[in-house]
């Protein structure tokens, strides 16, 4: 600590010139904080030294473990920053943020904190004991050990992170297609050690108890950072400390079969796991991409569960209208059906809830997917290989030779594919596949700006379906939030809905991990290109006018369909406003 702790208890009389040379030579044989090896060595209580800096700077003190702290303050500081500074968000009042710290004199705490959060700090001083139980307790991460040498072990990690899965022994977890043969001076080097096999284990076995659907570890230049991504939103989960940043992407690479000496380039793999679930094998697998940065390789796990993948379209959140078109369209013999909207809006749950639909003994479905994430049975899927010359479009070209009924193409991306795409559609087959556009009107724009002739996009395309997805309110914790009838005006309700509209949040709960979400659903947005669409295509209307046109025609827009979700009370007002325009 900046605090002169020693010369303070001396001036109080508290310890002797003995104890505290005695304390001294303990903190340079085992490390840690004066402070705390006051305390071990019963030279001092805890509470002496806290009241005794808080006498000294004329700030109040507190008994942590006795104080309750809402959740939502403790998302106002991030979990490192927390450890970084031993410091912990207690309440906010007004303009004024609470916390409790060990050390009253750190004003780079108070600075960075006021910044980060926009708060005036108002700090208490707590036991440095206190304060890392409860940034554990709080943060729900794995701490340094508090008066150690603040370099736990990887076992040490990798242990308590297993508190969190009572259900699960990650022990028992099964790497599957596992490498035959490897360097073994690398893997003693690197990723074999015991405890990072665990760590890792540990790391996957959590990801999928908490509902994940993709696992960040993250190096910079002073932290290792790993990061969850659930139901859409980033959060930080642990800091395992930066000397196993190495070890531990090792050991992911060698698991998805990945050259471990390669760390200039960008890989991608595969790993496939079976763990034990309530007593049954279970496997699942996570897509791997590692991409160097500049203090390390950044590695993305995506979790692909098939069990989670929701093959039933009246359950993915779709409008009874909307639903009705969409079905409609894929139930024609021709034609092409698009489904757009930004990376993990949902496209591919969308297009294979489609082809299971579709796919029967009579039927020849082909599908080219950069990469493949699930195994459909009964469904020809081919993975894009760019490297070797295999893209859309030459996997387009093949299916043609295949004698196909229905194609999926992963994603339109050049006008190529485009093109062979539409003649496809134009030749009796039906043709799904999806675009990176804001919304189903403006897709007319984007096939033509790729080069597509008016005339070709009006009589290929059946439908386009814009999607997005919001998380959905917990169940468990859902309870009715009043919101004032000009707001809902304001968002888009109508006069007559805003006053009987009663919109729902959740308040937190364990299951739900304090957030009041637990899940997602889509909202979907689709056009139904019939005649009246196609006349406006072929005197290249502009997407404002076949907006307008396809509303008339009785289109749910993305922000439509939202409000209808909150007003069912499935989902909030601030994750519609996040997700779509009016």
């Amino acid at each position: 600590m900046a605090v002169r702790i020693g010369e303070l208890l001396l001036k109080e009389k508290r310890i002797t010139p003995e104890q505290l040379q005695e304390a001294l030579n303990y903190q340079k044989a085992g490390g840690g904080k004066l402070g705390l090896n006051l305390v071990k060595l019963g030279f001092v209580k805890d509470e002496e030294i806290t009241a005794l800096l808080s006498r000294q700077y004329g700030v109040p003190s507190i008994n942590l473990g006795d104080f309750e702290i809402d959740p939502t303050v403790i998302k106002l500081i991030p979990a490192e920053t927390a450890q970084k500074y031993q410091i912990l968000p207690l309440s906010r009042s007004g303009a004024t943020l609470t916390i409790a710290m060990t050390d009253p004199t750190n004003v780079f705490a108070m600075d960075d904190i006021k910044f980060m959060t926009g708060y005036n700090v108002e700090p208490v001083v707590a036991s440095e004991s206190a304060v890392a139980d409860a940034i554990l307790r709080h943060y729900n991460i794995v701490a340094k050990e508090i008066g150690g040498n603040g370099k736990p072990s990887a076992l040490d990690f990798a242990n308590q992170a297993l508190q969190d899965l009572p259900l699960v022994d990650a022990s028992d977890v099964e790497v599957l297609e596992e490498l035959e043969e490897i360097s073994v001076e690398a893997l003693a080097r690197q990723g074999e050690e015991a405890p990072v096999i665990r760590l890792v284990n540990v790391m996957l076995m959590s990801a999928i108890s908490k509902g994940a659907s993709d696992i960040h570890i993250e190096p910079y230049e002073k932290e290792l950072r790993i990061r969850y991504r659930i139901d859409g939103v980033l959060y930080n989960i642990m800091a395992p400390p930066l000397k196993f940043r190495d070890p531990i992407a090792s050991r992911v690479k060698i698991m998805a079969k990945l050259d471990i000496a390669e760390k200039r380039l960008p890989q991608d793999g595969r790993i496939k796991i079976r763990y034990n679930d309530a007593g049954r094998g279970k496997e699942i697998d996570f897509r791997v991409s590692c991409l160097p940065t500049l203090f390390g390789e950044k590695i993305v796990l995506r979790l692909l569960d098939r069990d989670k993948l929701m093959l039933d379209m009246t359950k993915l959140g779709f409008e009874q209208e909307s639903l009705t078109r969409f079905e409609d369209a894929i139930s024609r013999p021709w034609g092409m059906v698009l489904v757009t909207g930004p990376t993990g809006s949902g496209k591919t749950n969308t297009l294979y809830s489609s082809i299971s639909k579709l796919n029967t003994p009579e039927t020849n479905i082909m599908t080219a997917e950069d990469p493949v994430e699930f195994n459909l049975p009964g469904v020809n899927q081919v993975q894009i290989r760019e490297g070797i010359g295999l893209n859309f479009a030459a996997a387009l070209r093949a299916f043609l030779r295949q004698d196909p009924n229905i194609i999926l193409v992963g994603e339109i991306r050049d006008f190529e594919t485009a093109e062979i795409g539409i003649k496809a559609a134009l030749t009796g087959h039906l043709v799904l596949s999806t675009l990176h556009t804001n919304d189903a009107p403006s897709t007319i724009s984007r096939l033509m700006n790729m080069g597509i002739e008016p005339f070709l996009v009006a009589s290929s395309v059946n439908l386009i379906c814009a999607q997005r997805l919001v998380r959905r309110v917990c169940k468990a914790c859902a309870e009715p939030v009043a919101v004032a009838a000009p707001t809902l005006v304001k968002i888009g309700f109508s006069s007559q809905d805003a006053a009987s509209v009663t919109a729902s949040k959740g308040r937190g709960c364990e299951k739900c991990n304090n957030t009041g979400y637990k899940g997602r659903l889509g909202l979907y947005e689709v056009m139904n290109v019939d005649d009246e669409i196609k006349e406006l295509i072929l005197v290249g209307a502009s997407g404002l006018e076949l907006r307008k046109k396809a509303v008339e025609r009785g289109m749910v827009t993305l922000r439509q369909s939202g409000l209808r979700k909150v007003k069912e009370g499935v989902t909030t007002i601030e994750e519609v406003l996040r997700e779509t325009v009016n």
